[in-house]
């Protein structure tokens, strides 16, 4: 016997609360405490255009933006059409009962216009870190500093020969991504990060590196940078650039003086892998900076023939010579080599000729001889930090930038960029930063009691 038919019963009157029917416990309601876009208009007052339709409220736009990367929807298309459906997306936009949802196509004509012109996504990220400052999740004492390898939006397929792009072939009329390149020739993130030409080239993307770093198929990629503070792994600042160790060592000192310009940040000591030990790196962080490096220093001395290495002879810096195991004396003559980075020792051919240890010293040449570099000084010092507690607590805790990328690519699904250009890939990894700091403080700050009885 079937039971009796479910006929939808119409009410005179509705009482509904949005409010009612977001869990306590639902992400968006435990970050939308620490996002304050009270400062928008104000910072974008001399970007809106005087003629024309009103524009769109920039906050309702920057709440879907932010839904979409903490929550990786990565389709702007795709997340509205989840916030008219979704009553804790509705509830986060401050939409209401009557409220409309945006067009997808309104976040473009935004981005490349008013969002761009005023770096909005950068204000919004320090503005989220400045939170982070306040509510004591960031120590200051100790950083760390690595690159991860997003995927760009660029096809092998419809690639050229590095030698077959020329830059100078393009004009006015080139697509926005190969302007933004254009732009950012001299720039040290980018054009002027390396000379050495690359193998493939993207036309729709050529600020993207072609590289095969990750150990498989190679592909166009975009480094991110994060610079984090060590305390509870807050990311301080966000940078992209190209995808080669020069352009992100040049990045890592860019994040590390607007820190210190922007939030007056200066950190103790620095956590990071071997790719920022050069000794150029090294040099600007112990004697420019007065930063601890807890970074392995690129050394290419040790030898792996047999012979003797520069570990085996002493050097002195009061009468600037090494010493040889024989007791002979290894002197400079000043000049300077490798664009003026390393001074050549060199040991007498009268000594050498006669040594018995030749063969085992320089079998190959008539006299030995040591390249040192003029930041010497600074490589021993990392060298002499390498062995300390506070250098083996730096090398844990910088396996915290790494669980962050990991977060980024698995669980925000940040493994391939949606947009092209510098300037899109730097728009992408602040949002997603700035996605990752609010879910920072949701996990780790408390909301007070009275804000947890009126949450419920």
């Amino acid at each position: 016997m079937m039971g009796e038919r479910l006929v939808m019963q119409e009410s005179l009157f509705y009482e509904f609360r949005l409010e009612d029917h977001v869990p306590c416990d639902h992400l968006l309601r435990r970050i939308d405490r620490f996002v304050d876009c009270s400062g928008l208009r104000q910072h974008l007052a001399g970007y809106d255009s005087t003629t024309g339709r009103p524009s769109v409220d920039p906050e309702l736009m920057i709440r879907m933006l932010l839904i979409g990367y903490c929550l990786g929807i990565r389709s702007e298309r795709r997340l509205c059409e989840e916030v008219h459906l979704n009553l804790a997306y509705w509830w986060f936009c401050r939409l209401g009962l009557e409220g409309k949802v945006t067009d997808h196509s309104t976040f473009s004509k935004n981005r490349h216009g008013r969002f761009r012109e005023s770096d909005l996504f950068r204000h919004l990220f320090e503005v989220v870190v400045q939170r982070c400052l306040d509510e004591g999740l960031v120590g200051g004492e100790g950083f760390a500093v690595d690159a991860s390898l997003i995927q760009a939006d660029a096809n092998k397929q419809r690639s050229l020969a590095g030698a077959d792009w020329r830059a100078q072939d393009h004009t006015e009329a080139a697509p926005r991504a190969v302007q933004e390149y254009l732009a950012t020739l001299d720039e040290a993130a980018w054009g002027a990060a390396t000379d050495v030409e690359p193998k493939f080239v993207s036309p729709s993307d050529p600020a993207a590196q072609w590289t095969g770093a990750m150990r498989g198929p190679a592909f166009f990629a975009y480094a991110d940078n994060y610079l984090i503070d060590l305390k509870a792994a807050v990311i301080v600042d966000v940078e992209a650039s190209r995808a080669v160790r020069q352009a992100e060592v040049g990045a890592a000192r860019t994040m590390l003086e607007r820190t210190a310009e922007r939030f007056s940040l200066k950190p103790e000591r620095l956590a990071a892998d071997s790719a920022y030990g050069s000794a150029e790196m090294l040099h600007w962080l112990v004697d420019e900076q007065k930063i601890e490096p807890h970074v392995p220093v690129i050394d290419k001395s040790e030898r792996q023939d047999g012979t003797l290495s520069r570990a085996d002879f002493t050097y002195d810096p009061e009468a600037d010579a090494y010493t040889c195991p024989e007791g002979k004396t290894l002197t400079t003559s000043g000049t300077v080599v490798n664009e003026g980075t390393t001074r050549i020792y060199r040991g007498s051919t009268f000594d050498c000729g006669s040594c018995h240890l030749k063969e085992k010293c320089c079998p190959n040449t008539p006299a030995r001889k040591i390249p040192r570099s003029i930041y010497e000084h600074a490589r021993e010092v990392a060298r002499v930090l390498a062995g300390t507690l506070a250098y083996e607590r730096s090398r844990q805790g910088r396996k915290r930038i790494e669980m962050l990328f990991a977060h980024l690519k698995r669980i925000l699904k940040m493994g391939r960029l949606r947009l092209r250009g510098p300037c899109g890939a730097q728009d992408e990894f602040l949002l997603a930063a700035t996605a990752q700091n609010l879910r920072k403080l949701a996990k780790l700050i408390t909301p007070s009691e009275p804000q947890m009885t009126q949450a419920a």
